[in-house]
């Protein structure tokens, strides 16, 4: 079981909303059918973080093949749905273009891409995932929709930590959408229909700015600079660039280097001095041991 520290409580409640949310949804004959055990559903989800999610085949809304390694080198947003979902997948789906249209405005196109995947393979067809985009009014680039067949989905969904089962007329399922690293490894969850804009945008922050050191070039180090100083404006809501912040870094930073040059410099012109006061008192002694 899960120890239940202040963050895992807060993604829990989202979680137990948004499961909630859908089980009202779910048809007066269900109610013999076991549903989803919230707290194992969580311990699930957040067990998925650091996984690298294997490079699966999928089929998009025109037929064509699509794999998993198509996105890797940048992040990958996933959003599990199914198209017959009445409410939760349509909400969800609505919200997440808001979410990915601010994170486009700060932090510019083509730094990540999204991948609405369903998990019910036996119903959602080409055409069906076509008509869902459609009908939620998704024509945002870097965003395709795509399923598996069965055993790849069941197998895609534990790689990802979505808990989901069938219920009467369609499935009990977790809202969450999975936030993936440019190496194809789970950075984080985000969980709900209606999850604030921060929750998303900060870890996706993390891996669209996040370089590693060993691959440190000047646009990653432009990357880095930027990731400093995109912060969060709790009074209008939004994400702004502040450069002032590296302005009082780098000003910091200039005057510890001042401050350890001025150290150097007076700590070697006492070095010096006593080197040459020691070799005058050689000289010295050396002299008067002659006239001796």
């Amino acid at each position: 079981m899960v120890r239940l520290t202040l963050p895992l409580f807060a993604a829990l409640a989202l979680m137990a909303g948004a499961v909630a949310a859908h089980e009202e949804q779910s048809d007066a004959h269900d109610h013999g059918r076991q549903r989803l055990d919230i707290a194992l559903a969580l311990e699930k989800s957040e067990a998925a973080i650091g996984r690298i999610v294997d490079d699966y085949a999928l089929i998009d809304a025109e037929g064509k093949v699509l794999t998993l390694a198509e996105f890797r080198g940048k992040p990958l947003v996933i959003s599990p749905i199914y198209t017959s979902c009445p409410m939760v997948c349509p909400t969800t789906t609505q919200h997440l273009v808001k979410a990915v249209s601010r994170a486009r405005k700060v932090f510019g196109p083509g730094r990540f891409a999204v991948l609405t995947v369903s998990f019910d393979p036996r119903r959602d067809t080409p055409t069906r995932l076509a008509a869902f985009m459609n009908d939620q009014n998704v024509n945002l680039a870097d965003w395709r929709i795509a399923v598996g067949d069965q055993a790849t989905t069941e197998r895609f969904m534990a790689d990802l930590g979505f808990s989901y089962r069938a219920g009467a007329g369609g499935f009990h399922h977790v809202t969450q959408t999975t936030i993936l690293d440019r190496d194809g490894r789970v950075h984080r969850q985000v969980y709900g229909d209606a999850f604030p804009i921060q929750i998303f945008l900060e870890p996706l922050k993390e891996v669209v700015f996040g370089t590693s050191i060993k691959s440190l070039t000047m646009s990653n180090l432009i990357d880095r600079i930027r990731f400093i100083c995109t912060v969060y404006n709790p009074g209008s809501g939004r994400y702004e660039t502040d450069y002032s912040i590296v302005y009082g870094i780098s000003i910091g930073g200039l005057s510890l280097l001042l401050t350890g040059f001025i150290i150097f410099r007076t700590w070697r012109h006492d070095r010096r001095v006593r080197s040459d006061l020691s070799a005058a008192e050689a000289g010295k002694d050396r002299t008067n041991g002659g006239l001796g």
